[in-house]
């Protein structure tokens, strides 16, 4: 028997991974979830990012084995909570702030949300990861904004508007690229919140 074979195959995937250290790894995800806002998710394929990245496409498979699982591995290393911070206490001001932040980051997300559309509609993984990454995390954190808003008084726990706020402010970045050809800068979404959030919560 040999070592390999009494290793097993978890022990000998685990050990050809061991060879890629964190820092190139993200280098790969990196330049693949670049390729698919510039190029479009059918567009981008293992051996493109293997020389963008000057490694064997043999790396690539062997780590990932198809061009799904590369992706969606490269969505969830893109995981961040970046509404997680904010805490003004005030919630006209955190929906603020929540709109200054998300426009900073808005045109990359949607312009990767853009790249995948028909993809994460055909793979549920891709759209699992897509969620876990980019989605998720921010809804959970307005959320939590949101009932802090309930706890200090400012708003009824059943008022009918909050549960679309998160649809609210995700809508209109995603949108507004296709109803108006721009991205929705810090100005422009300050003054959506303004307009039709805060309103629609009953809030001045």
């Amino acid at each position: 028997m040999t070592s390999q074979a009494a290793d097993g195959p978890e022990t000998v995937a685990a050990s050809r991974r061991s060879k890629i250290t964190p820092e190139r790894e993200q280098e790969f995800f990196d330049a693949v979830l670049e390729q698919i806002r510039e190029c479009g998710y059918e567009s981008v394929t293992m051996e493109g990012v293997a020389a963008s990245t000057r490694c064997s496409k043999s790396t690539l498979y062997r780590q990932w084995k198809t061009k799904p699982q590369f992706v969606a591995a490269a969505l969830r290393s893109a995981r961040q909570v970046r509404f997680g911070g904010i805490d003004t206490g005030s919630l006209a001001e955190d929906l603020r702030q929540a709109a200054r932040i998300a426009a900073q980051w808005g045109r990359k997300d949607t312009a990767l949300h853009q790249a995948l559309g028909h993809a994460i509609m055909q793979d549920p993984e891709l759209q699992k990861a897509l969620r876990e990454a980019l989605i998720d995390p921010e809804i959970c954190a307005l959320q939590d904004i949101l009932r802090r808003g309930v706890e200090r008084g400012e708003i009824a726990a059943d008022h009918p508007a909050l549960p679309y706020v998160p649809a609210q402010m995700f809508g209109v970045m995603r949108a507004r690229p296709v109803l108006e050809g721009e991205y929705a800068d810090p100005d422009y979404l300050v003054r959506f919140v303004e307009a039709a959030v805060l309103p629609a919560l009953g809030l001045t």
